[in-house]
């Protein structure tokens, strides 16, 4: 394996995670007395630019041509993609005559409030199930893997674009450098480019290994990214530090001849992670033992309440869940299903660990004794939906970034009722 960034050899172990299946591989009743392939999950670090990366053992063609993962069933994600588009046309001066892409636009819950504003935008997403989604929401969408022949054709056809989102997407692409040579050809010569990704720092100093899967090729630090930007002509000018998917970055970039003076953001931000100690390699070999610590609480957690007769199920399926359920080895045994708002995985059974996942209103039938949530970076989202559960005492138990329970409000108010 070579660094996909700077093509160096020296890459050291930084956290191994077995062997797991791909994590949106969702497995239908027929698929469960069929073999079920697993890849090593195992994080390097270059010891040269320090880029987080995987082996690329499965390509985005087998993960994204059809894709469970729909954006829109999160109520928070469309409302933080809501408030990103208002802030931005206002920053940016967007407008009726602006060109706005979206690479990876999944089923329009960014570019619907783009579309709302009256500024022409197009949708690039590789998925050809969640693309038609779009579609239906009056989103242009080009269905494709975004390349430089792409990004060509559209330049050519549609213009230069005064803004490029790439959310949530510039970890997927196994060709680094291809991949942001095509993000600079989008851009107009004073455009702007914005990227949201997990932040390495909260990966490693929380603990955060369920953010690692195959589709998953690389993760940043913002002097990653920097480094990674750089190689098309793009320079960093503006970082946010955002709570999305446990804690993420919003880095801004622009074309080197109209970038200018950096924010002192960007500095505060470098200042964080040198910190933390990742700007060197020490910093990193504190994940190991970290994702250890998670999984044997979690574990101490779910027998002990298989011991004294608790009924457990999952909250979600998410990408991030699979992982953990994987790498803990837990199964129907422990937890005895989980649930989904999203109707395309219903009736299906989680990859790896085959948990049967149903219909949210599965646990109002139920009652369950406790609800893990695997989505846990949605904390304030599903404690908001699940505090109906504390109307017969449910429990709904958190397993990142330590494990905790939330009170919600309805549990409050009965606890003061018995009172």
């Amino acid at each position: 394996m070579r660094c996909r960034l700077c093509d160096s050899t020296r890459l050291l172990s930084v956290v191994d995670l077995g062997a797991t299946p791909p994590c949106e591989k969702f497995l239908t009743t027929d698929e469960l007395d069929s073999p079920e392939p697993t890849y090593p999950l195992h994080l390097r670090l270059c010891e040269d630019c320090l880029l987080l990366q995987i082996p690329a053992l499965i390509t985005p063609e087998d993960t994204f041509t059809e894709y469970a993962y729909f954006s829109s069933y999160s109520d928070s994600w469309v409302q933080h993609a809501k408030t990103f588009v208002e802030g931005t046309v206002g920053r940016l001066g967007l407008n009726e005559d602006s060109f706005v892409v979206e690479v990876a636009s999944n089923d329009g819950y960014l570019l619907q409030h783009v579309v709302d504003a009256g500024i022409p935008c197009l949708g690039i997403e590789p998925s050809v199930n969640v693309g038609a989604a779009a579609r239906e929401r009056g989103v242009p969408t080009e269905t494709g893997f975004l390349d430089e022949h792409l990004a060509g054709r559209i330049r050519t056809s549609l213009g230069r674009a005064d803004l490029v989102v790439a959310n949530n997407v510039y970890a997927h692409i196994p060709d680094l450098l291809g991949f942001t040579r095509s993000l600079r050809l989008l851009m107009a010569e004073d455009g702007w480019l914005s990227i949201e990704v997990h932040h390495a720092l909260n990966l490693v100093s929380l603990g955060q290994f369920d953010t690692i899967y195959h589709e998953h090729f690389q993760y940043y630090t913002l002097l990653s990214a920097t480094r990674a930007l750089a190689t098309a002509g793009l320079t960093v000018v503006d970082v946010e530090l955002i709570p999305t998917h446990g804690g993420s970055i919003r880095v801004w970039a622009r074309p080197e001849a109209a970038a200018g003076e950096p924010t002192e953001r960007v500095a505060e931000v470098l200042r964080l992670e040198e910190e933390a100690g990742l700007h060197s390699v020490a910093g990193y070999l504190e994940l190991q033992p970290r994702t250890d610590k998670v999984r044997q609480e979690l574990l101490r957690f779910l027998l002990d309440a298989k011991d004294a007769g608790k009924r457990v199920v999952g909250y979600g399926a998410p990408g991030k869940g699979n992982t953990l359920l994987n790498y803990c080895g837990i199964r129907t045994d422990l937890i005895e299903y989980t649930v989904d708002r999203n109707p395309y995985k219903h009736g299906r059974f989680t990859p790896g660990t085959r948990i049967p996942i149903h219909d949210p209103e599965q646990i109002t039938k139920d009652r369950p004794d406790v609800v893990l949530a695997l989505p846990w970076n949605l904390e304030t989202e599903l404690t908001h939906q699940l505090d109906y559960i504390a109307e017969w005492g449910g429990e709904l138990v958190f397993p990142l970034p330590t494990l905790h329970s939330t009170i919600t409000a309805s549990a409050k108010a009965l606890g003061r009722q018995s009172k």
